[in-house]
């Protein structure tokens, strides 16, 4: 038989967190296998363990290459490093976690350009245990920004009802304001429309939030802020004949989008976009690094210490990064089995 399938690595992210739980869960489920077939970087022995707390009955098939993955259901491919020991404590902080979860990543981006596999999926990691190990990345993005030499990506969150993509991310707020400026503005919009072109949206229609409060108001807030960083950017959009318009006040903007109006809003910082999306549905919401040479998509929550190895972590934000990312994945052409 012949299998399109795209082949999805999908990282186990901080082993102390839900990752190695939902992950589990989400390889159980028979929608999962029927999409794509998903491999685990990450560790056999911390999965069997959380397989044991989950109770989804699944085998763990510990592999050195993806070559020798069966992709069926009922097994769970695993390519493993070997990092974390039997016993490891979930829900604590680890440094070892961190390492882990950073060398997961680095794992899966070289098997995918290697085309091993055809896009990235990755389980939760914390920034905090992340730089206790000695990897100073503010987060996935970044990290994978550096792995494969690209010099500047964008975030893109995706729930029901809802595309939003940031100029700025892991900033504070008054170091992105002063780092927003048009060029990065244009190559933000040109990033995320490029992308929804190739999911199949001919003419995205395209929403730009303002900093300040209504707009600035026309200056009555603000410092010329929208004037001076956004409008050059949409104007040359216009030029380009793309459908995008703004700056607009961000409460009524993302009420739009979700009503309809817009494909995919621009956020200027961090929180503007984040706080809409996670309002709208953060079991949902799935995270999507745009601009790197792999596919890279995540959950839209983090590792939950709170609630690690117990159980009850839902899955539900996994299995629809799994989708988008397949929804992403360069197609493959028949393979013989």
């Amino acid at each position: 038989m012949s299998d399109t399938r795209p082949i999805i690595a999908i990282t186990m992210g901080d082993a102390s967190g839900i990752g190695p739980e939902i992950i589990m869960k989400a390889l159980a489920r028979e929608d999962v296998y029927a999409m794509c077939r998903p491999f685990v970087v990450g560790d056999a022995t911390r999965l069997r363990e959380a397989d044991a707390i989950t109770k989804t009955g699944l085998q763990v098939n510990a592999l050195q290459s993806p070559a020798g993955a069966k992709y069926q259901r009922g097994t769970v491919d695993v390519i493993d490093l070997g990092i974390i020991p039997a016993g490891h404590p979930f829900g604590q902080l680890s440094a070892l976690s961190g390492e882990g979860a950073f060398r997961y990543i680095e794992r899966a981006t070289r098997l995918v350009e290697a085309g091993e596999a055809d896009a990235i999926c990755t389980a939760p990691l914390s920034k905090e245990a992340l730089h206790a190990a000695g990897h100073k990345y503010p987060g996935h993005t970044e990290m994978l920004a550096h792995l494969t030499g690209t010099p500047e990506v964008s975030m893109m969150l995706v729930a029901p009802k809802l595309r939003v993509i940031h100029v700025t991310t892991h900033i504070g707020l008054m170091d992105a304001i002063r780092k927003i400026e048009p060029g990065l503005v244009f190559r933000v919009i040109e990033r995320g429309r490029a992308t929804l072109v190739k999911a199949g949206i001919e003419q995205p229609r395209i929403g730009v939030c303002a900093i300040n409060p209504h707009a600035g108001e026309n200056g009555l807030f603000g410092q010329g802020e929208e004037e001076e960083k956004i409008i050059p950017a949409i104007e040359k959009c216009h030029a380009n004949g793309w459908s995008v318009d703004g700056p607009l006040p961000a409460d009524t903007l993302f009420f739009r989008a979700a009503r309809g109006d817009f494909d995919l809003v621009v956020a200027m910082y961090h929180d503007q976009g984040h706080g809409p999306v996670k309002v709208m549905g953060l079991e949902a919401g799935v995270n999507i690094t745009i601009g790197l040479p792999v596919v890279r998509t995540s959950v839209d929550h983090g590792t939950a210490f709170d609630i690690a190895g117990k159980g009850i972590a839902d899955e539900g934000s996994l299995v629809e990064a799994l989708k988008q990312a397949v929804g992403l994945a360069p197609k493959r052409a028949l393979q013989a089995a």
